[in-house]
């Protein structure tokens, strides 16, 4: 982020792309294994594996817009297994259920008790 600041300034515009960076490096803090979920023309953030058990997970700004919402859980919608399924948003509410997707405040998310110990 340091590099990002550096090369295009503080004010680019671009927050949602620095919170899915935040997430993804919070994923691979937590010991998973990151991909990009693509079904057709859809993309889901990470699909992220620990243990052999996958975890998907959407990154949006907020999604308080309904357009935006429904954008947004359209992938994770198309997934037909059942294992866990997140949007994570700075939307400042408790968590949601959309049909079994939790969307998850970021800061909630990010102090979530399923951070694992720091090494030192």
């Amino acid at each position: 982020m340091g590099l990002h600041y550096f090369l295009l300034g503080s004010k680019t515009g671009n927050d949602g792309f620095i919170l899915e960076n935040v997430v993804y490096l919070e994923l691979v803090r937590r010991g998973y294994e990151i991909y990009v979920g693509k079904f057709g023309d859809m993309e889901v953030d990470f699909v992220a594996i620990k243990d052999g058990q996958p975890e998907y997970y959407q990154v949006s700004l907020s999604v308080t817009d309904e357009e935006t919402l429904n954008r947004e859980l359209k992938p994770l919608k198309a997934i037909k297994d059942s294992y866990p399924k997140f949007l994570i948003t700075l939307d400042e509410s408790n968590e949601i259920s959309h049909d079994g997707i939790r969307q998850i405040y970021a800061l909630d998310w990010f102090c979530s008790s399923t951070r694992t110990a720091l090494p030192w």
